[in-house]
């Protein structure tokens, strides 16, 4: 990895390595090196966003970073609570409780399937994780998350157009030090975090962490047990254990050497739907006035057999049967890094055996109508030699990756109601199996040119091949009583070859002060649908799809009182990949499958603030501004004209936080801080349909502490979602079938956390 920006005494001292070894322990991301927030407020943070050691306001890109305090006291525990955090950044669970979506800008997956690449990538300390199952994991012990908007196209190991999340590791340091937090919270919630750093001697280091979250009632209320008698329970329990071990190891001058295990064992529940009916009610098959007039109604309108949710609250229902949610992870990374002069040279080996097992209610009643249990194994290799010079012309960093991936899964649906004779099983079962092996190899280099003291010019460029094989398909357990619905089957493989890269201007008018150009290319690869199926067309692979980015920005500071970064963008998308509805004319179904939209189009901008009026207090903010269209598309209700918005971009987001810290004696500090979350309406999907649409909502979160700088510790009471806000984060449209269901946000949740420190 080559050196930040600026003298040797600017240098970071920073050690980053690797090499592959072995233990287990926890799937978790994480950060390196920490910082405190007044450093990530203040721009001095450092991130490694283009693979080299940069202050955060040096780098001409788009690119948020939260530091290590930063993270904790926002309580960001999940991939999804970044959202909250970073406006132009859509985090949705396509399922609740598992299965994030996260869309940047308006670009994201819109895609269930554990086979399908994301389009913003997730990198755990730089290893790309393949699947969007690897993506529910819990954070602790982080250092930083540095998130990047728009195409990754060059550095990035698995091609992406939206945009890409780095997690980095809190690694190993020379010092001795301790942490410790426990948190208790309302629904019976409970979790905990132990962090020891051990210098072992002057060339080793020992790091070891762990953390478990017990909560012992769910969000979820049901009016029906198990087996459906009457009585209530809750759903959505969570028993999870965590743990990592890092060992850092320097036997010789400039090698660095870094062996990292970590794994995840959980037990827990999913999350379950709020059920809507469509039909009106005596009158199955017909579609209830609400439901024509484009809203729903649950008062008015029911299911094929005349269920009726009585429930306002979408956390109150009458689901039946378990909803287990266990997961086993293993992830093993290493990272050997050696200096000689002015040349780094880094190996990255990464290994990740991941298995879940699940079960979703998509129709939400009390009768098993579309439920159906998800079996699923993942394991993935990558390795990556990267190699850094610099002088005082060039600083280049090149080299070359490789990924192996292979995503296994089968899923039982079964029922016992009448839509499963439509989908071919009278009061069965159908049975969906997948296999899906892709390997990527590419090769690529970047560089920064400087052209004088104040221009730098910087150009990227990246060779990849991709070749994904894939093999599957449903099965029904009974033969199809409609004519054309059929067991269905494919084994094919598809292979890609692009060059993608990056071509911009740095210029620098004056000591904090950067303005930046900059064109990119992302490609994200075609891809299988891996869900249920009763027709072979909704198998044939989809193509890939090109994003190509034009922005231009500002990074300014006016001494610590003032940081403000704006940038602006155009987006030309070719080929987005989105799910697409259309009617199969040998039985007049409506199916459905991932495809591609000819085009579409963005514009938008970010635009974030930092304010230090006095001495302790902070005030940022950021916004995001997003306006999205879709060439034209067919579906089963006929061609959609132009014009319609991307799914999960809401026109306008806001993230802001207000931070301050005052003394209250020699040794005691107390802080307070709140912050905020706003996104306007937006659509899950590419129709735009509004049954599933999701309206305009405020999130208000707070925290108030009081530390003893002396002795380490420090209490804090917490809240998040302070006005019980709820809105829609995903939905599915069976409205033809008499059913829609919509997926919550989660309510509002307080608690007491204490933590310490040595």
């Amino acid at each position: 990895m080559t050196k930040m920006a600026g003298g040797s005494a600017a240098r970071s001292k920073v050690r980053k390595s690797a090499l592959l070894v072995g233990l287990a322990t926890m799937m978790e991301p994480a950060g390196a090196y920490a910082q405190d927030a007044s450093d990530a407020d203040n721009g001095d943070i450092v991130v490694t966003a283009m693979k080299r050691e940069e202050r955060l306001q040096d780098v001409g890109a788009t690119i948020q970073a939260l530091s290590a305090e930063g993270i904790r006291n926002a309580r960001v525990a999940e991939i999804k609570d970044l959202a909250t955090q970073v406006p132009n950044v859509d985090i949705k669970e396509t399922v609740p409780g598992a299965l994030p979506t996260v869309t940047i800008r308006g670009i994201g997956l819109d895609d269930f399937s554990t086979v399908s690449s994301p389009a913003a990538g997730i990198y755990v300390d730089d290893i790309p994780l393949a699947s969007p199952g690897l993506m529910s994991g819990n954070f602790f012990d982080l250092g930083r998350i540095e998130i990047l908007k728009g195409p990754q196209g060059t550095l990035y190991g698995r091609n992406t157009t939206a945009g890409a999340v780095n997690i980095v590791s809190a690694t190993p340091g020379d010092a001795f030090a301790a942490f410790a937090k426990a948190s208790y919270g309302n629904f019976d919630s409970f979790d905990a975090e132990a962090t020891l750093n051990i210098p072992l001697s002057e060339t080793a280091q020992l790091r070891i962490g762990g953390k478990t979250i017990q909560q012992g009632r769910g969000y979820w209320t049901s009016s029906l047990q198990e087996d459906g008698t009457p009585g209530r329970r809750d759903i959505g329990t969570r028993d999870i254990w965590l743990g990592r071990l890092q060992l850092a190891l320097h036997p010789a001058e400039g090698l660095d050497i870094l062996l990292k295990a970590e794994g995840e064992r959980s037990r827990s529940e999913m999350g379950v739907p709020q059920f809507n009916g469509t039909y009106g009610i005596g009158t199955p098959f017909v579609p209830c006035a609400a439901v024509l007039q484009g809203r729903l109604d649950n008062a008015a309108c029911v299911d094929a057999y005349g269920y009726r949710n009585t429930n306002a609250n979408p956390y109150h229902g009458d689901w039946v049967g378990r909803f287990p949610y266990n997961i086993d992870q293993l992830n093993l990374t290493g990272k050997v890094s050696y200096n000689i002069g002015t040349v780094d040279i880094t190996a990255i080996t990464g290994y990740i055996d991941f298995s879940r097992l699940y079960h979703i209610d998509v129709d939400a009643t009390p009768l098993q109508q579309f439920d159906y249990d998800e079996d699923e194994d993942v394991r993935q290799f990558t390795q990556e030699l990267r190699i850094g010079y610099r002088n005082d012309t060039i600083d280049l960093v090149g080299g070359a990756f490789y990924s192996w991936d292979r995503v296994q899964g089968d899923n039982t649906n079964y029922g016992d109601a009448w839509p499963l004779v439509f989908l071919g099983a009278a009061s069965g079962s159908g049975k969906t199996n997948y296999d899906q092996v892709t390997r990527s190899a590419a090769l690529y280099a970047d560089a920064t040119w400087t052209l004088s003291d104040k221009v730098d010019l910087v150009t990227g460029l990246r060779f990849t091949r991709e070749r994904r094989h894939y093999e599957g398909g449903t099965t029904f357990i009974t033969p199809s009583p409609l004519v054309g619905v059929n067991d269905t089957f494919i084994d094919d493989t598809i292979r890609d070859s692009n060059l993608t890269g990056r071509i911009g201007l740095n210029v620098r008018p004056r000591d904090g002060l950067l303005l930046f150009a900059m064109v990119s290319r992302g490609r994200k690869s075609g891809g299988f649908f891996s869900g249920f199926t009763n027709n072979d067309s909704q198998l044939l692979p989809y193509r890939p799809e090109t994003l190509t980015a034009y922005e231009v920005g500002v990074k300014s500071e006016f001494g610590r009182a003032v940081t403000l970064n704006v940038s602006a963008f155009y987006y030309d998308y070719k080929d987005p990949q989105t799910f697409v509805r259309f009617i199969d004319p040998a039985t007049g179904l409506s199916v459905q499958k991932v495809g591609n939209v000819d085009s579409a189009r963005v514009f938008g901008a970010d635009i974030d603030l930092i304010l230090r009026p006095v001495s302790g207090l902070t005030l940022s903010g950021g916004l995001g501004l997003l306006d999205t269209h879709l060439s034209s598309f067919e579906t089963a209700a006929g061609t959609v004209p132009a014009g319609n918005r991307l799914p999960n971009a809401p026109a306008t987001s806001f993230s802001g936080k207000a931070r301050y810290e005052f003394d209250l004696s020699s040794r005691l500090t107390a802080a307070l801080q709140g912050d905020a979350r706003y996104a306007s309406s937006a659509f899950k999907e590419a129709s735009n349909d509004p049954l599933i649409a999701s309206r305009a909502y405020w999130l208000l979160n707070a925290r108030v502490s009081l530390g003893d700088s002396k002795v380490g510790w420090e209490v804090a009471l917490w809240g998040r979602n302070l006005t019980k806000e709820s809105y829609v984060v995903q939905g599915v449209n069976l409205a033809s079938l008499g059913i829609v269901n919509r997926i919550y946000n989660a309510p509002r949740t307080y608690g007491v956390e204490l933590s310490f420190r040595y």
